[in-house]
């Protein structure tokens, strides 16, 4: 029995994977060291062939990345975590650790444009190819399968149109058919969504969204069973060094202390702007799981615990008109980062998903008058005023 089975997520997130030192301190130590000491040649040489785990090099093994990601692994229910420098690292991590030159990955279209990027751009250059499908379409994704399709990837609630995929009934495809099915999780953190449980294999996380929760630091993470992650992903890592760094690390450990209760917040606040958007008559349609109106609102009922910090919507008048709220804002801060205590907007056609054609964006359908709000922890009448201020001039 794992010592962690009894315990409920916001002791995990406060407590998991700490060990304390000699000097006994309650928080969690920083480790800003490259390397470690070494009792004897005959102890590194154990060290170093894996006959003795431990401390090598900070590249792969450091205590405070270590804490973070079993913590991180606990959360989500999974073995082993491998934390790497980015999102996007974590995403590379995953497909350079688990795929090989003529391997195929069926996609969901709605996912990161710089998700899009790396499938399209630099993993065809090395053999790997990838087909997108409908996020929702259970038989485009079983119709796009080929005798060497290898991986299944999504992001659920897609960004940033906040669509909902059914995890379990894409989990049973993917093992019909031998494959593996990767979650970016990044809308939703361990605090909302177990993919695991669902029967996801690999769980991806930007750590720099909710996981941190205050935009403070870059970071990633993969979550899995010990041989996936912990052996072939973190064998990647190790060998070519997209690492997480020391102080990053610490900085999210805090971050999780708090996750749960910021989340609660989040959604709260989310809930409501959404029925504030829906009502407006310069508003067209409002994309968040928590509406009734939302296509897949039983589904995020049934698979989440809460229907998460992000919403996007349609201003009538399409780019001029989205803009002209944008720019409106006095309170809401004007970037493509997401899950911070600050309430974010930006205009995903020109900034997220900017360098894909325009194909692409109208089949993942982002449109030039779509707006994606992330709901910070502001008071959430200041955030619907700054809005409106915008709003109501068109």
């Amino acid at each position: 029995m794992n010592e962690y089975d009894d315990w409920a997520l916001e002791t995990l997130a406060v407590r998991a994977g700490q060990t304390r030192t000699h000097e006994g301190e309650h928080a969690e130590a920083i480790f800003p060291t490259s390397s470690y000491v070494f009792e004897s040649a005959a102890h590194a040489a154990a060290r170093f062939s894996g006959e003795e785990p431990g401390n090598i090099y900070s590249r792969f093994t450091n205590p405070t990345v270590r804490t973070f990601e079993q913590r991180l692994a606990a959360m989500e229910g999974g073995e082993s975590c491998v934390a790497t420098a980015s999102g996007m690292a974590a995403i590379l991590s995953t497909v350079a650790g688990l795929l090989q030159a003529g391997d195929h990955i069926v996609s969901s279209r709605s996912i990161f444009g710089t998700s899009t990027v790396l499938f399209n751009k630099y993993l065809s250059r090395f053999g790997i190819e990838t087909s997108y499908v409908d996020l929702t379409d259970l038989s485009a994704w079983e119709q796009a399968v080929k005798p060497n399709t290898r991986l299944l990837f999504l992001e659920t609630p897609s960004n940033p149109l906040t669509d909902v995929a059914d995890i379990s009934a894409l989990s049973q495809l993917a093992k019909q058919h031998g494959c593996l099915l990767a979650v970016d999780n990044c809308f939703c953190s361990p605090a909302l969504q177990k993919p695991l449980q669902l029967g996801a294999d690999i769980v991806i996380h930007s750590a720099t969204k909710y996981l941190d929760g205050q935009g403070r630091c870059i970071g990633g993470a993969v979550v899995g069973d010990s041989k996936l992650v912990g052996e072939e992903v973190f064998g990647f890592l190790r060998t070519a060094g997209p690492s997480m760094s020391p102080f990053n690390a610490w900085v999210f450990l805090k971050g999780l202390e708090t996750l749960s209760i910021r989340m609660q917040a989040h959604c709260r606040h989310a809930q409501q702007l959404a029925e504030f958007l829906e009502a407006h008559s310069a508003v067209s349609r409002v994309y968040y799981p928590g509406l009734q109106s939302h296509p897949q609102h039983a589904l995020a009922a049934r698979q989440q615990s809460g229907f998460g910090g992000v919403l996007s919507f349609d201003v009538k008048g399409g780019k001029e008109a989205a803009w002209r709220v944008i720019d409106a804002t006095r309170i809401l801060s004007i970037t493509a980062n997401l899950g911070d205590t600050k309430t974010t907007i930006t205009h995903p056609a020109t900034t997220t998903h900017g360098r894909l054609t325009d194909e692409e964006r109208q089949q993942a359908g982002i449109s030039d008058g779509l707006v994606r709000v992330a709901v910070g922890l502001e008071n959430i009448e200041d955030i619907k005023g700054d809005l409106a201020r915008g709003l109501d001039s068109l």
